[in-house]
């Protein structure tokens, strides 16, 4: 190894790597059980610590709940743009909606963002913090950069001219309304193959609509 990775890199302690377990943990039970019916015990119990060793990495439940509110503001749905960040990202059009379709897609078969968003659907009316991330990260941040790209489409005569926040709303509800119905058919271990096809089928069907005819222009 190189002499400079040495000097800089430093392994996770014995104690980080508990905290990420507890977290982990954490998630799980509240996902599954909801946050007020998981306990503490509970959450000890699952890594196999003793309920005061878990008191030396948080406080209290409240505590390992914000750390993984914190996680939703970094999880995919919060970074649906990450790769899409150059003035000219407009000009993918249909690839740049398949992209964010397919991220909802993977989201809703991914473990752990799957259980970030239990716990996001069963606290949002409970707590306000959470309530606020939806808004900001999941909702408003989402919806303006999308229809700020549909924007740029219609002046660059991609698409036909309209509202382009009511076509980014158009556009995202379908998305969480499928996330949502595969996270329920899972709940009740029921098959999710009608579902899986959806989201792609949404893209060509949204995309139809809105994109401008280039042939029927050309006879106009």
């Amino acid at each position: 190894m190189d002499n400079t990775l040495q000097d800089t890199y430093s392994p996770p302690s014995k104690g980080d790597k508990t905290k990420e377990r507890i977290l982990a943990e954490s998630l799980k039970l509240f996902a599954a059980k909801g946050y007020r019916a998981a306990t503490v015990r509970d959450i000890a119990g699952a890594i196999g610590i003793k309920q005061s060793a878990l008191y030396n990495h948080f406080k209290n439940k409240d505590e390992i709940l914000e750390s993984l509110i914190e996680d939703l503001t970094t999880s995919a749905i919060a970074k649906l743009f990450a790769n899409f960040t150059t003035p000219e990202s407009y000009k993918q059009g249909k690839s740049l909606l398949l992209s964010i379709a397919t991220t909802f897609k993977l989201i809703s078969f991914d473990v752990q963002n799957e259980a970030l968003f239990k716990l996001l659907m069963q606290e949002i009316f409970n707590n306000e913090r959470i309530r606020e991330i939806y808004n900001e990260y999941f909702y408003q941040e989402n919806v303006k950069k999308l229809s700020s790209y549909l924007f740029a489409m219609m002046q660059d005569e991609m698409v036909a001219s309209s509202d382009p926040l009511l076509l980014a709303n158009e556009f995202f509800a379908p998305l969480f309304f499928y996330q949502m119905q595969i996270s329920l058919l899972k709940l009740d271990k029921k098959s999710t193959s009608s579902m899986v096809s959806l989201f792609e089928k949404h893209v060509e069907y949204f995309w139809e609509t809105i994109r401008i005819n280039q042939k029927q222009t050309l006879f106009e």
